[in-house]
């Protein structure tokens, strides 16, 4: 096969798992109909592995997990990590978490339904949470037009710290309780503390009152009795003179 080492350096380049010898053998049969052996294979694999064993390169071919994976070189590993720290401090927007929890909770689930729920367009928060590899395409919608349906990844359950979908918080969780200062049963008696002092000031102020009246009264009437004691004294002194 022409430029075989090439198709196996793309091979091995483009999966994002290690590739074995046996996937290798079955994708180029797939993709030529020729039958190449294992030792063909594995001997193309070594010259690769020679190529990027230099300074000049900063990719390796790594033997791992069964098979062989592109790697960058262990001298080059401090400043992606800066990188991949400066990557995760990047928080998402309330919009992308809005439309995430949207596609988490419905998925698989299409556009036209997530700007349904959140009354606004979505296409640049969608964009965004593809590029970032939280969400996917899973496929397309059976209704007129088959517009595409979206899911959650892999990436995003790492990137919330869960095993499966399953472990999202249900939604009843998420509900927001009333919480009110004090004991109701407390605010009642508190009110009828109330009404009480309120009762006994208006009773005080009644009393209040009432001991007016009386003072009004008893005045009065003082004045009334010592009114008709001074009319006694002047009829008295008129009958002597006379």
């Amino acid at each position: 096969m022409d430029k075989l080492q090439q198709i196996i350096e793309a091979l091995i380049f483009s999966s994002e798992q290690p590739i074995s010898l046996a996937d290798l053998q079955t994708v180029l049969f797939t993709f030529s109909g020729a039958e190449i052996s294992l030792e063909t294979i594995k001997e193309q694999v070594d010259l690769l592995l020679l190529k990027y064993n230099n300074d000049n390169n900063v990719f390796e071919i790594t033997s791992v997990g069964g098979g062989y994976q592109f790697l960058t070189k262990p001298q080059y590993h401090k400043a992606i990590s800066i990188l991949l720290q400066h990557r995760s401090r990047r928080k998402l927007s309330t919009a992308a978490l809005e439309c995430l929890s949207i596609i988490a909770y419905s998925q698989p689930v299409t556009k036209t339904d997530i700007e349904q729920i959140r009354g606004v367009n979505c296409d640049h928060t969608l964009q965004k949470l593809l590029e970032r590899d939280l969400i996917k395409i899973t496929g397309r919608s059976t209704v007129a037009g088959r517009p595409l349906l979206y899911g959650t990844t892999q990436y995003f359950m790492d990137y919330f710290g869960i095993n499966s979908i399953d472990e999202l918080p249900r939604l009843k969780e998420l509900e927001q309780k009333e919480y009110t200062i004090g004991d109701p049963q407390e605010i009642m008696i508190n009110d009828d503390a109330g009404n009480e002092n309120s009762n006994s000031i208006n009773e005080r102020r009644e009393d209040a009152k009432t001991d007016v009246y009386a003072q009004t009264d008893q005045s009065t009437l003082s004045r009334e009795q010592a009114f008709e004691r001074d009319s006694q004294t002047i009829s008295a002194e008129q009958i002597e003179k006379q």
